[in-house]
């Protein structure tokens, strides 16, 4: 019996030390097979891929500076989420990816992302660069004509997508929730 009792003992160690599972309070993207990366130019102009931000959580953000709400508005709840990480925040890399090509230069871009958080970066590229990103992240964006043809405004999906430091795809953050839950789900990637 002390020998059944000692092997039960043993057999509960080794199951406890499996690997972890993170109860994420976002989508788990965990092992899917897009978002593997882009090719586009920081707001400064260097070329950056997601290689360039390893050893960093990374949140990608779709979306364009003339956006009206959802886009400031994330941009908004990002600069909270950095706020409550407090050191944690110097370990997370936010990524501003435009969707608005034509419009969204380098310069308005190093004015524009930076302002939330001085440590955001914006992305730029060619229409065709961007065209493929969002291709590659299932993101989905349409002009929508103004009155004017430089009045246009661009319906996109709202959410953010989050790389573990290893650079592997991990969550889908949705819009519109709050600082705690992008918090939380950072912070477990962070540990």
């Amino acid at each position: 019996m002390k020998k059944l009792f000692a092997a039960l003992l043993m057999l509960a160690a080794l199951v406890g030390c499996g690997e972890k599972q993170l109860k994420f309070e976002n989508t788990d993207l965990t092992g899917l097979d897009y978002a593997k990366g882009f090719a586009l130019n920081d707001h400064t102009g260097k070329p950056v891929t997601l290689d360039s931000y390893k050893g960093k959580v990374v949140v990608l953000f779709f979306g364009f500076t003339q956006c009206p709400d959802v886009c400031p508005t994330t941009m908004a709840e990002m600069a909270g989420v950095m706020k409550e990480l407090g050191p944690q925040a110097d370990q997370v890399q936010v990524l501003f990816a435009t969707l608005d090509p034509e419009r969204d230069t380098k310069e308005l871009l190093a004015q524009y992302v930076p302002s939330f958080d001085k440590r955001f970066v914006g992305l730029y590229g060619t229409p065709e660069q961007i065209a493929a990103t969002a291709k590659e992240f299932k993101v989905f964006y349409q002009k929508v004509p103004g009155k004017t043809p430089d009045s246009y405004t661009i319906d996109h999906t709202a959410g953010s997508y989050v790389f573990d430091k290893q650079g592997k795809i991990r969550l889908f953050l949705r819009h519109g929730q709050g600082s705690a839950p992008i918090t939380h789900d950072l912070k477990l990637l962070l540990s």
